[in-house]
């Protein structure tokens, strides 16, 4: 098979996938937004934002990164062995984080909301919406890191299966909760309820697949054991791709508690355009974990050459696919934000609409960011995106929006100029990045 065959094959699953958990996402804000106003809009988004920061960070860019890495690389250097004990220990390690993770949302989510911003009803609202969403989140970043160990397989095949399972147990319970309820009184939390159940299913059929699969993937079940020096290669390749994460979301988050203190006509737009926005993110996340996988396989066998072709072939199909959505968001964004408001919330539609035209002029900079933070990532290197986001997102990103928005009170199309600021520079550094490593692996594989 060609390595742009190999590519597709490895992406489009993956794409489908993200795709799904996408339509998920929208399908609530889309309800939320239509029947319950921009109240809900600010819940579901305050909560998204507290739930998924961890989630992201230590776990779905995090543990789960570095296990696509290092099994890769063992399976591409056919070190079976080795890549099943990066399995088990990466499995024992990820679930460690995820209890951690919901027990600090459980504990600490009513001081950080508070500190985002949220004040009074919309804080209690929020806070018992999250403790349920932490639950289905436990669930839902366990099957990511069961979803990982099939992706480093090239089984990507069977996360976009298990999304699908997801999806549809989602609106078969949505419709259960939340249609019946609408019609008296609108009840937020059946949409975590929902979710909640929705990723529990999904966690079985995972969990089924993987005891499936077990001796092709881990061919010696019965003789792995918990290794402390397996444990700490995937937690030191994970430290600086979570770190990378943070780099981004945490500087997202204050962001966020500034657009919410310009109020919530301004935070509601913010918050239905990036929903919108985020279907175009699918591709460029979705080539971007391809690249990690065939270019870590490729410097597995020792083939430098071949691993640039891969992530130039996962930078063009994501460049093709986002250039795409530039051209929605820029020439049609009126008709997607009528999806998420009611007639009688012009204004957030004019303002949605305005931020996702802006949006549009970041798309190629996305693509090529996160193509190329994956390639890095592949080769080992998970230092390099670590540092190139923590510079576009705190140097560049957060004071530039702390003295428009905040200071100079701009609107909040300013935040999107920004942005598409930060996108670009990234995209550019983490091109420059990846052929400079490139470049010298080649070079010291001569030697």
């Amino acid at each position: 098979m060609g390595k742009e065959s190999k590519v597709l094959k490895v992406s489009l699953p993956l794409i489908a996938q993200m795709t799904v958990y996408t339509f998920m996402s929208i399908f609530d804000m889309m309800m939320m937004g239509k029947y319950a106003g921009n109240i809900a809009v600010n819940v579901l988004g305050l909560s998204n934002a507290l739930v998924n920061i961890f989630a992201g960070v230590f776990i779905i860019n995090g543990i789960a990164i570095g296990m696509i890495s290092l099994i890769s690389r063992c399976i591409g250097a056919k070190k079976y062995h080795k890549a099943a004990l990066c399995v088990y220990n990466g499995l024992i390690v990820g679930t460690i984080l995820a209890l951690v993770i919901t027990f600090i949302i459980f504990i600490f989510g009513k001081n950080i909301l508070y500190k985002m911003g949220a004040r009074e009803d919309i804080l209690y609202i929020t806070l018992n919406f999250s403790k349920i969403n932490a639950l289905a989140m436990f669930f839902y970043m366990i099957c990511t890191l069961l979803n990982s160990v099939f992706i480093a397989y090239d089984h990507s095949n069977i996360p976009f299966l298990t999304a699908i399972v997801q999806f549809l147990t989602k609106i078969f319970f949505n419709w259960i909760f939340m249609f019946n309820i609408f019609k008296t009184e609108i009840n937020i939390n059946s949409s975590a309820l929902s979710s909640l159940i929705c990723y529990v299913v999904g966690f079985i059929f995972c969990f089924l697949k993987l005891n499936e699969y077990r001796i092709q993937i881990i061919g010696l079940y019965g003789k792995l054991k918990i290794s402390f020096k397996t444990m700490m290669e995937i937690i030191y390749l994970s430290i600086p791709s979570s770190f990378e994460d943070a780099a981004y979301g945490i500087s997202r988050l204050i962001c966020t508690s500034i657009i919410m203190y310009s109020g919530t006509l301004a935070f509601s737009a913010n918050e239905i355009a990036n929903t919108i926005e985020s279907i175009s993110f699918m591709p460029g996340t979705g080539f971007g974990v391809a690249a990690t996988t065939l270019v870590g396989i490729s410097i597995g066998k020792g083939d430098v050459k071949g691993a640039k072709k891969s992530a130039d072939y996962c930078a063009f199909w994501a460049l093709l696919m986002m250039c795409s959505f530039s051209l929605i968001f820029l020439f049609m964004p009126s008709l997607l934000v009528k999806f998420f408001v009611n007639k009688e919330e012009w204004k957030v539609a004019y303002l949605a609409g305005r931020c996702l035209a802006i949006g549009a002029a970041e798309q190629p900079f996305i693509a090529i960011s996160m193509v190329f933070a994956g390639a890095l990532k592949g080769i080992g290197d998970t230092k390099g995106p670590f540092f190139i986001s923590l510079f576009t997102a705190w140097i560049i990103r957060l004071p530039l929006i702390y003295y428009f928005i905040y200071i100079l009170r701009y609107n909040i199309t300013a935040v999107w100029w920004i942005t598409a600021i930060q996108w670009g520079i990234d995209g550019i550094l983490m091109f420059i990045f990846f052929r400079y490593r490139i470049y010298n692996y080649k070079n010291i594989n001569k030697k």
